[in-house]
């Protein structure tokens, strides 16, 4: 079959056995991704689609899909490892290398929670400088890992379509607006002078500081302009998240309805809150998951500000803090950025579980 470019390509025809095994580098953990992208390619091109088309559908490039292609016709599966480098022939061979990457992967040390270098070492005999090129090789950091949570939310599906339909076609004749609140924002004064950022040396600041007090930025981000609606508060009760509700719907045009993306904290909910919503209808409340701020815009803004004033800022009171804070969202609203949601509810809920298949007792 032919992919519009140069001749026409012979069928690829795998035979059952060689489908196995590579059906088995593209599910077994220890696999390289490399090595299972390679596979995944010759699986497609044996399902009888053009280089083109596996090009498209698997996101590799055009002379890649050529060239593992051409590699597996003449060598089969075995041409889908690497080649030998020149120089002098390896001392460690592949089975030495599976074990390393087995090992990693599927067990523990009797003492520790993850393996070292120095550890494996001593596990499997290889030199440590050699357990740390294996691991190098196949994109292993034993020493990392990241938090995630599962929403266990029994509406997530629906909420997740609900909140990214607004995202993706907003409504006309309406403002939608990312709300939420950044809780227990410290006034931090540090116990020594910062000294500058000097050539060659960078800001220098002392690890211990003072705690002047707290407060709590509420704010509403406009998804299409990128505009925020913000107020300071001392406290994080329902008597805010009125007066916030209040502020909102003295910023927006009256003639425009108002839909906001907000998480299920109970401030939210108060039977307070429902009597203002219904005197207030042009306002529509859409909630995230549970366990899903990332859905949430707002939290994007929040980030931003985290990063450009609140981490490395130095205030004496609480009031120095919430002026900063103030003068911070007047610049931003001055030339605001919008951030751009792409995703879509489809694609996001196949990338949850695909992810679900690869973690065990995951529940979904």
């Amino acid at each position: 079959m032919g992919d519009g470019r140069g001749p026409k390509l012979a069928l690829l025809e795998l035979t059952g056995a060689e489908r196995d095994a590579l059906e088995a580098l593209t599910r077994r953990r220890s696999t390289a991704q490399a090595l299972a992208m390679r596979a995944r390619i010759i699986l497609a091109c044996g399902r009888g689609l053009s280089n083109s088309e596996v090009s498209r559908l698997l996101g590799v490039s055009l002379p890649t899909v050529g060239t593992w292609r051409s590699r597996f016709v003449v060598h089969r599966v075995d041409g889908l490892y690497d080649e030998p480098r020149p120089g002098r022939p390896r001392r460690v061979g592949d089975a030495e290398v599976e074990r390393v990457i087995v090992e990693t992967l599927e067990s523990m040390p009797r003492n520790a929670t993850h393996w070292s270098s120095r550890s494996m070492a001593a596990a499997t005999g290889l030199s440590q400088s050699t357990v740390s090129r294996i691991w190098r090789t196949f994109g292993l950091q034993p020493w990392r890992a990241e938090s995630f949570k599962l929403s266990t939310d029994p509406l997530f599906v629906d909420k997740v379509r609900d909140v990214v339909g607004l995202y993706l076609d907003p409504p006309e004749r309406a403002l939608v607006l990312c709300v939420d609140e950044k809780s227990q924002i410290q006034a931090l004064d540090r116990s020594q002078p910062v000294l500058p950022m000097q050539p060659g040396v960078p800001e220098r600041r002392s690890h211990d500081y003072l705690r002047a007090g707290v407060t709590s930025l509420f704010a509403a981000l406009d998804v299409v302009s990128g505009t925020v609606i913000g107020s300071v508060h001392r406290r994080h009760r329902q008597q805010e998240f009125l007066r916030f509700l209040r502020k909102i719907d003295a910023s927006v045009p009256a003639d425009l309805d108002v839909h906001l993306v907000l998480d299920n904290y109970a401030t939210h909910k108060t039977p307070a809150v429902k009597r203002w919503l219904l005197r207030n209808p042009r306002f529509h409340l859409h909630f995230t998951p549970t366990s899903a701020s990332w859905l949430n815009l707002v939290e994007r803004f929040f980030a931003e500000i985290t990063n450009k004033l609140i981490r490395r800022g130095v205030h004496r009171s609480v009031v120095a803090l919430e002026k900063d804070i103030r003068a911070w969202l007047t610049v931003w609203n001055e030339q605001p950025r919008p951030y751009v949601w792409t995703k879509t509810a489809d694609e996001i809920l196949t990338s949850l579980a695909t992810y679900c298949k690869r973690i065990k007792d995951s529940g979904h």
